[in-house]
C-alpha cells in the first residue's frame, strides 16, 4: 500500500541452501556436482544460515516475510521440514511451497495465500537509516547491517565521487548497493554468512532519473 510494502516474498530451493553450506564445489557454466541432489537435511540446514539472515534483514524494516520454497522434483521432504522450521524460527511469518513451474498458476495458490493472509496483518515499516545520512554513512550501513561486514574500504575515486555528488545535492538520495548476489559479502566464495569481512567501494554511479546512486 502506497510505497511501503505490507510484506516481503524470500523465494529458497534447496539445492541453493546446500550450496550456502560450503560442503559442495559449484562453478559458474558447470553442472551441479550429483551429490547435490542426494538427501541431505544436514547440508540444508547448514545453508539455512544464510536464509536466517535474510529474514533478520527484512525484519529489521518493520515488515514480515513469507519464505517461498520453490520446489522441485529433486528435493526430499526432510529437507523441506528443514527449511519449514528454521524459517519460523528465524521469525518468518509463515512459508508456504510453490510449484508454478510444474503446475502453473495452482501450483502457486497456497503461496498467495500465505502472501495475502500475511500482508493483512501488523506492519510498520521504517527506513534502515535517515534518509539525510551522508552518502558513506548510508553505504557503511547497509555493509555492515545487511551483509555482516565489520568495515568499508573506500577507493580514492569512491571517495571523490561521493564529495562529487554530495556538492551537486544528491546527498539525500538512497543507495542501491551493486555487488554479487552468490553471497551476503562482495566475494562469491564466501557462502553462509560472513562476518567481518572488509567490504570494497570501487565506485558510485548515480541514476537521478531513478532516484539513487549505486555504489
Amino acid at each position: 500500500s502506497g510505497l511501503t510494502p505490507d510484506a516481503v516474498v524470500l523465494v529458497v530451493t534447496v539445492r541453493a541452501l546446500k550450496a550456502h553450506s560450503g560442503r559442495f564445489e559449484i562453478k559458474p557454466g558447470r553442472p551441479l556436482p550429483e551429490e547435490i541432489l542426494a538427501e541431505d537435511p544436514q547440508a540444508v540446514a547448514e545453508g539455512c544460515v544464510n536464509l536466517e539472515k535474510h529474514i533478520e534483514n527484512v525484519r529489521t524494516f518493520g515488515v514480515p516475510c513469507v519464505v517461498a520454497i520453490n520446489r522441485f522434483n529433486t528435493d526430499h521432504p526432510s529437507e523441506l521440514d528443514v527449511i519449514r522450521e528454521q524459517a519460523l524460527d528465524a521469525g518468518a511469518a509463515a512459508v508456504a511451497e510453490s510449484e508454478v513451474w510444474a503446475k502453473g498458476g495452482a501450483g502457486g495458490e497456497a503461496l498467495a495465500e500465505a502472501v495475502v493472509q500475511v500482508a493483512a496483518g501488523p506492519k510498520e515499516f521504517r527506513f534502515l537509516y535517515p534518509l539525510d545520512a551522508p552518502i558513506e554513512e548510508k553505504i557503511r550501513t547497509i555493509a555492515t547491517r545487511m551483509y555482516g561486514a565489520g568495515d568499508v574500504e573506500f577507493t580514492k575515486k569512491a571517495r571523490k565521487l561521493i564529495e562529487q555528488f554530495t556538492e551537486l545535492g544528491w546527498g539525500n538520495l538512497p543507495i542501491c548497493m551493486a555487488k554479487t548476489h552468490l553471497s551476503l559479502s562482495h566475494d562469491p566464495s564466501l557462502k553462509g554468512r560472513p562476518k567481518g569481512f572488509t567490504l570494497p567501494v570501487r565506485d558510485v554511479r548515480p541514476a537521478i532519473g531513478a532516484g539513487f546512486l549505486y555504489p
